[in-house]
């Protein structure tokens, strides 16, 4: 789990401070208000998902497979409940906004998830591995 924060602090700092300079350098035009409440957002499942699977895999290595699937179910469709709440609470009045919320949400989305996949493989499969390796 410290290997995971320590990765997970790397990632989270380097694409906060991209973010954030792409906020100083085009303002709203590229990055929409609410891309900091997306980050957060993204960021809080990604350590969720990734207790939920290491919990699962400690419990049986043969675990990666089935956690894996739940994370990625869970991220979904809590992903999908946040756009459309923001929509349903007016956001889809925004005009402009919508689309630089949208490209915001699926940028940092896909970010979140390319990071989970790399860092649930190569945090627990060699865990996984030594526990099943033994009798």
């Amino acid at each position: 789990m410290i290997r995971f924060l320590r990765q997970f602090l790397l990632f989270a700092s380097v694409l906060g401070l991209l973010i954030i300079g792409l906020h100083y350098a085009y303002g709203a035009a590229v990055i929409h208000p609410r891309t900091g409440l997306l980050f957060g957002f993204m960021a809080a499942l990604t350590v969720l998902i990734y207790s939920l699977t290491a919990r699962l895999v400690a419990v049986s290595p043969t675990n990666l497979g089935i956690g894996y699937l739940i994370g990625m179910t869970v991220r979904m469709l809590s992903s999908l409940a946040l756009v459309t709440v923001h929509l349903a609470r007016g956001g889809a009045k925004e005009g402009h906004g919508v689309w630089t919320f949208l490209g915001a949400f699926f940028v940092l989305y896909f970010s979140w998830a390319g990071f989970e996949i790399w860092a649930t493989l190569s945090n627990l499969r060699p865990i996984s591995k030594k526990q099943v390796a033994q009798p």
